[in-house]
Parts: structure tokens; sequence; C-alpha cells
């Protein structure tokens, strides 16, 4: 497994870079070279120099056809991987709607009851808007338990106090998903077909109808096995906090347009059926990676994108719906970012690693190469407007880019205009947005190089950084 791990990363970083120089070469041989032709004007008391020259119409189509190619390619792929679910009846996809609906046709389960259990490592000062967002929802939650994983603050104190449950773990070493299993091996056995469970961070808070919203659609579709969040970031953290907001509104459009097919169940906020983590559980060591017993993988960096992977290898239909919305920390410093970031690449290409390639991780597969594909070719822009800068004794306008680039400002503010006029003017400004990707851009190749030199993975809370930076300060 470690070396294929390692070729996770050399297979993904190889492909995409083959295709951008596939790119580079397509634009150097189609597009004869030509001194500047410039040409001068006065605008009022402003004298410009500009080229009208721009890149022949084959470039443009190529450049175009590459992009919308491996857009095309993931969706047909979620298309096909969606339909063979639906209709599988094989043995090795016990969580396929074609034989849950075969197994609870004409079976009356009983009302609908929701468990929420929320996993908490020393969250006494986030832990009290969390629960009363789970009051405040218009289908209040039957129980809540409050997993407390060797808290040295008063968390424990502070969810008593709330009036709600307390599991306190015993001898956990494995972070968030080893206190999950624990929990969930205490609570799974005694839960009936329709008693949900919802699986929620300590630093969340609900949006008031996402119980409601997700009760109806487990109560529309006996096949859906677990419904999850489409998460904000949360006010404050200047500039960069802003970022990660505009980043989270395009995130949430893009699954209100694929109707709620998600990649990645978030770990915010969740919902499942106790037969979706059950029959994870049981396939752990067999069908799926894992100690078999165990709902979450411990070893993955990344327990809910790994969860989600495990739920569609067992041909699990999930969705994220526009209604369950929920509001999640958002990171203040460049560091505790860069950390969980990294965290959040490097748990995916190992996730990767662990399944292999079959149909229900292909479409992750090309999500990768895309990504990695997209940031090549943002750092040979950024690189050609810098190199341009520096060759030019004046300053000249190129309106074809500029009509380019008026676009692309058009598309960023439009993919926020949810997110408020903030997130609007920072996306009208272009250039410091393409510095935030350019930033992500750096973390994405960090972990590609990672887990393809077989550097070791540590699981970093952001949090982590958040302290030492606020140490470091004082």
């Amino acid at each position: 497994m470690g070396g294929f791990k390692r070729a996770v990363g050399a297979l993904i970083l190889s492909s995409a870079g083959i295709a951008a120089v596939a790119l580079w070469c397509a634009v150097a041989l189609a597009t004869p070279s030509s001194p500047l032709r410039l040409q001068e004007s006065t605008l009022g008391f402003v004298h410009v120099l500009y080229d009208l020259q721009r890149p022949p119409l084959g470039v443009v189509a190529i450049a175009v056809g590459m992009a919308l190619g491996f857009a095309v390619s993931v969706m047909v792929m979620e298309r096909r991987v969606a339909v063979s679910a639906r209709r599988s009846d094989r043995p090795r996809m016990p969580l396929a709607p074609k034989l849950v609906m075969a197994a609870t046709r004409g079976v009356y389960a009983g009302p609908v009851t929701v468990t929420v259990v929320i996993p908490a490592h020393d969250e006494e000062g986030r832990l009290p808007a969390t629960l009363s967002s789970l009051r405040a929802q218009t289908l209040p939650p039957d129980r809540i338990i409050v997993v407390a994983d060797n808290c040295s603050d008063d968390t424990v104190g502070v969810a008593r106090a709330a009036g709600v449950e307390v599991f306190e773990t015993v001898g956990n070493t494995r972070k968030k998903a080893g206190a999950l299993n624990q929990a969930l091996r205490d609570l799974l056995p005694g839960q009936g077909e329709n008693d949900l469970v919802m699986v929620m961070d300590a630093d969340t808070v609900l949006g008031d109808d996402f119980l409601l919203a997700a009760v109806r659609r487990m109560t529309g579709d006996r096949a859906l096995m677990s419904v999850g969040g489409l998460f904000y970031g949360e006010e404050g953290g200047g500039v960069l906090g802003q970022f990660q907001r505009n980043e989270y509104t395009r995130y949430a459009r893009d699954l209100r347009r694929r109707r709620g097919m998600v990649f990645v169940l978030t770990g915010t906020a969740s919902v499942f059926r106790p037969r979706a983590l059950r029959a994870v559980a049981d396939e752990r060591g067999r069908l799926l990676p894992g100690i078999h017993g165990d709902v979450y993988d411990t070893i993955a960096l990344t327990e809910d994108n790994e969860l989600t992977i495990a739920l569609k290898s067992l041909g699990a239909l999930v969705i994220s719906p526009s209604e369950c919305t929920v509001v999640t920390e958002i990171m203040t410093t460049t560091r505790s970012l860069w950390v969980q970031r990294l965290r959040w690449q490097r748990g995916a290409l190992e996730n990767l690693a662990e399944y292999g390639l079959h149909t229900q991780t292909w479409r992750y597969w090309v999500q990768q190469l895309g990504i990695t594909y997209g940031i090549f070719a943002l750092f040979a822009y950024l690189s050609m407007l810098l190199i341009t800068f520096l060759a030019l004794d004046s300053w000249v306008w190129f309106p074809f880019w500029l009509g380019i680039g008026g676009v692309f400002a058009v598309e960023r503010v439009f993919t926020v205009w949810r997110g408020g006029w903030a997130g609007r003017i920072l996306a009208a400004l272009v250039l410091p947005e393409l510095g935030y990707a350019a930033f992500l851009g750096a973390v994405h190749l960090k972990g590609m190089f990672d887990i393809t030199f077989g550097r070791k993975a540590e699981w970093h809370h952001a949090d982590a950084a958040l302290v030492a930076d606020k140490e470091t300060a004082a």
C-alpha cells in the first residue's frame, strides 16, 4: 500500500503535467511569433499603448476543449455511477437502492427519530452555540449526545449543564474517528431503521430547518442513506475569512446546481441511517479498508471523505440538499489554513490509495486530475503575467485579454452573489482571489509531493496551529 500511495501522487502529477505541456506545445505551434504591433491613443489626459493581437481561434478552442473535457468527464462519470448504483442488485453493494427498497417494502419501522452525536475535544467555548442551534430547530432532535474525548477543559460540565447526554471516551488515541467509533458502538445496536443518527462538529451552527429538511428527505426516499449539509463560513477573519466564505458560497452553489449530488459528505453535519453505518462497520476489513466493526477508519486523515467513499462503494445514495445549511469555523491565519487544507488534500489522496481504481472512485481520480491541471494552468498564467510585465518598458493594454478578464470578473461576482456585498467586492477585484487560489494550489501540490516522496503524514487539527500563532504573538 505504501508504494501505491506514492503512485497516486506521481500518477496525478504526471498526467496533469503531460496535459499542461501538451496544451503549451499546441499553443506554441499554433501561435506565430510576431513582434508587438503597438498603437497609441489618448483618453482624456492619459496616453495609452495597446495591442489588438489575439490568439488564433484554434488555440482558444484547444484550451477551452481541454478544460471542458475534464468537467464533462466528471459529469458523465457521476451520472453513470449513480444510475449503475440505483440499478445494482449485487451482494457486494448492500446499500444499493434496489436492494434497500426490496428489503424495506411493506415494513413499518416506527416513527422517525433523530439522535445527534457531537464529538468534542476541549470545546467548552463553542459548544453552547452548537447546542442552542439544535434546540432552535423547527424539528428538534430526540436525543443529543456529546462525545467528550480526552477533554482538559470543562466541556463535560458545559454539556451536562445544558441538559444533554455525555459519553466520555476511554483510552482513545485515534482522535475524532476513534471517539466516534466508541460512541457509535454503544449507540447503534439500539437504533431501528428509522432512528436516524446525525454526526456534527462541536463548532457548527445549523440552519433552523436543517433537521426538518433532512427528515423529510429520508422519509420520502427509503433508499436514501445519508443527507449532508451545505456549509458556509462564519463571520470574522478579515480578508482571509472572506476568501473562505466566498469559496464555500461557490461550493454550495455548485451543489445546488448538481441537485445535491455530493462528492463528500461534510463532517460538519451529516445525517445517516443506522443501516448505512452498520453496513460500513460490517464490511470493514473485507470490502472496505479499516478494522471490522469500526464505522470510521481511524487511519484516515479525513474521516468524512473516507466514509463517503465507503458508503458509495457499498452502493449508498447520498445527497446534500440546499435546505440543509450549516455555518462552520473559518481559519483566521494563513498558517492554520495551510495546516487544515494540507490535511484535507493528503487525506483525499490517501483515501484514493486505499480504495484504488474502481467504478465508485474513478470520478475522484478525474476530479484530482482536473484540479491539478487547473493549478498548472493558473501558475503558468501568473508566470506569463510577471514575464510580460518585466519584459515591457512601458505599460501595454491588450483588449482581448481585458475582455477575457472582464468575463472572468463577472463570473466571480455572480457565483458569490448570495454571500453579500463584501464577497462581491472582493470577487470583482479578481487579482486577490487569484492569489488565494495560488495559495490553495501550493497546498495541493505540497500534498502531492509529500505523498509521492513518502513523507509521513500527521493528523494536525487546524486549531493547534491557531493556538500556536496566538502564543507566538503573545
